[in-house]
């Protein structure tokens, strides 16, 4: 009498990115093919939320789909042909790097470490971005609210005050634009800095 067992193994730091994704708030759904008993073998050993299984190559796009229609916003990564068509349904496709072409093609982000730590860390440098970007929008509208009273002449009845100032002179508002300029690029550079590990 004999017994052979098949099984997937788990990438060593799989557990880790999902721990990851859960501090973030994140709800994680395993999307597979396998049977039921063998994805929530793996599912409860890193901790997975739910689990789709038994799901044919065809339908995990609309699996994906059925996800949104509960009003989830979807960020599906995957690695293989088969996930291609997912990766394009879901708001942000994330395809590992070692997976196919076809993957890689369709995906919005490529995690090229091929590692799923990736996946926490994109997110992390996406939300990071996201705050830099409405910074820099609150700096440019900030600057423009100012200036345009002072260039439409909001100053110019007050004879205390320097001419330059009063009319806004040319060099005064090229100073103000390069400043501005200046001050967004300076900000958008801390992202080298970001704590996104």
């Amino acid at each position: 009498c004999g017994l052979i067992s098949v099984s997937d193994t788990l990438k060593p730091d799989s557990k880790e990115a999902i721990r990851q994704l859960h501090g973030q708030h994140l709800k994680v759904v395993m999307l597979t093919g396998d049977n039921q008993q063998t994805a929530q073998s793996i599912a409860a050993q890193v901790n997975i939320d739910d689990v789709l299984a038994e799901v044919r190559p065809q339908e995990k796009s609309s699996k994906v789909k059925d996800l949104q229609q509960e009003g989830a916003r979807v960020g599906m990564v995957g690695d293989g042909i088969n996930d291609a068509p997912a990766l394009a349904q879901a708001e942000v496709g994330l395809a590992i790097g070692t997976g196919t072409d076809v993957a890689i093609e369709t995906a919005d982000v490529i995690l090229s470490s091929g590692s799923l730590i990736g996946v926490p860390r994109a997110i992390r440098l996406s939300r990071a971005t996201m705050n830099t970007i409405k910074q820099n929008l609150f700096w440019a509208f900030g600057y423009n609210v100012i200036l345009i009273p002072l260039a439409a002449g909001i100053l110019y009845p007050f004879e205390t005050l320097p001419l330059m100032l009063r009319q806004l002179h040319p060099i005064l508002a090229a100073l103000a634009m390069a400043f501005s300029s200046i001050s967004v690029v300076g900000n958008s550079l801390r992202l080298y800095k970001a704590n996104i590990k």
